[in-house]
């Protein structure tokens, strides 16, 4: 009989009573070391007070309204986000898979108002993950993912990433941009390299196109950097956005240049619960952690020691990992072993995980982890490696027994 919760997820064996910082706390007592932040969401860790208070004092006056009428909470952050990028205009929904099929509609009818109407495909790379609605599934272009839904929405081509001959192949008189992520994660934490970013600006001013990076996970200062692209130099066209941007609270958001945003007129395009009082508090506070003196360079200075730990990891024990991947506080950690075995130890360990394709352990801390966090992160992952060895070692005896 299937369950209540229909079984999307395979899900661990845990529920969490409480959290602090970067720890959560099961049902049973148990203390776990999230170094998954709901797949790279609670960039704030767990129980911030500041987080806590605004969510607390906004639903106490107003949750939810429309946009219907103006939300001073959205304007707000909307000016800040603006003030802090390249954007000019914001627009703001509820996930990840929603901002990115803004984007789409965002660069498909610049074009045709731009007098292109025929350019309407979108470039994406091998590797990439849009989100789970009908047309970001045929973005993101894995088979698994299509399977059983019956015909695959137009509109995308594929490409490696990394591949500027590539690109320039598959563009067309159709093309009407290129979507990118400039750290991939679910399919293994792969960054695009900073030149490859700057041709692919290049390439869209020499042809026409809108550039537009899908930053929905390696966004919000996940990488160091507000955004990720900071880091090559390029300035995108339009820009998509979500997990950690309201530090668990539901949210995503657009950021575009006039040039496409003006595009979007009244009745073009909406959300019912995007944008509201309550997600804006949530989102405002985030940007009052991130936008603070230093905090981006403690991120960077914490993905640097994690990294190390990693390093390490993969130099004492290259019969288990074969290299360390990512930037920031967006690590994989490559596997030569069942990565289900790895998460799973380090679970034993008190350590919370997240798999990610090419058999990598993904490691996504939220933002506020400490250099503590990060020291213990390396012995309990120690721990877990061990663990694993000697599983690996008594199965392979009870084989030859």
């Amino acid at each position: 009989m299937i369950p209540a919760l229909m079984p999307t997820y395979n899900r661990a064996d845990l529920a969490f009573e409480r959290g602090e910082g970067c720890w959560l706390y099961a049902a049973d007592g148990r203390r776990f070391l999230d170094l998954g932040a709901g797949i790279a969401t609670s960039s704030l860790g767990h129980n911030n007070p500041h987080l806590v208070s605004a969510i607390a004092e906004q639903a106490a006056r107003v949750m939810h309204v429309s946009n219907l009428y103006r939300v001073p909470q959205a304007e707000r952050l909307a000016e800040r986000l603006v003030a802090a990028s390249f954007a000019d205009s914001v627009f703001f929904c509820n996930s990840g898979a929603e901002a990115n099929e803004g984007m789409v509609k965002m660069i498909r009818r610049a074009q045709a108002h731009g007098g292109h109407p025929e350019r309407n495909r979108i470039i994406c790379f091998d590797g990439a993950f849009h989100g789970r609605t009908l047309a970001m599934l045929a973005a993101t272009g894995n088979p698994k993912y299509l399977d059983g839904f019956g015909p695959e929405v137009a509109g995308f081509d594929h490409v490696p990433m990394n591949n500027m001959n590539a690109v320039r192949a598959a563009i067309t008189a159709e093309t009407a941009g290129i979507m990118i992520e400039p750290v991939q994660g679910e399919s293994g934490i792969n960054v695009a390299d900073p030149r490859f970013l700057q041709e692919l600006r290049a390439a869209c001013d020499e042809f026409g196109l809108y550039l537009g990076m899908d930053e929905v996970q390696c966004g919000m200062g996940r990488t160091g950097r507000l955004f990720a692209h900071e880091w090559s130099g390029v300035t995108p066209d339009v820009l998509s956005t979500a997990k950690g941007i309201a530090g668990g609270f539901p949210m995503g958001a657009i950021l575009a240049t006039e040039a496409v945003a003006r595009h979007l007129t009244p009745g073009s395009h909406g959300t019912t619960f995007g944008g509201n009082p309550l997600a804006c508090a949530a989102a405002n506070v985030v940007l009052d952690v991130l936008l603070a003196p230093g905090f981006l360079d403690q991120v960077q200075a914490r993905g640097a020691q994690l990294a190390r730990a990693l390093d390490e990891l993969v130099a004492e024990f290259p019969d288990l990992f074969d290299g360390r991947r990512g930037i920031g506080l967006m690590l994989g950690l490559r596997c030569t072993v069942p990565v289900a075995l790895v998460q799973d130890a380090a679970m034993h360990e008190g350590v919370l995980s997240v798999t990610a394709g090419d058999n990598v352990l993904r490691l996504v801390p939220p933002l506020v982890i400490t250099e503590a966090d990060c020291a213990e992160a390396g012995r309990r992952l120690r721990h877990a490696a061990l663990r694993v060895r000697a599983h690996l070692a008594a199965t392979a005896r009870e084989s030859v027994a």
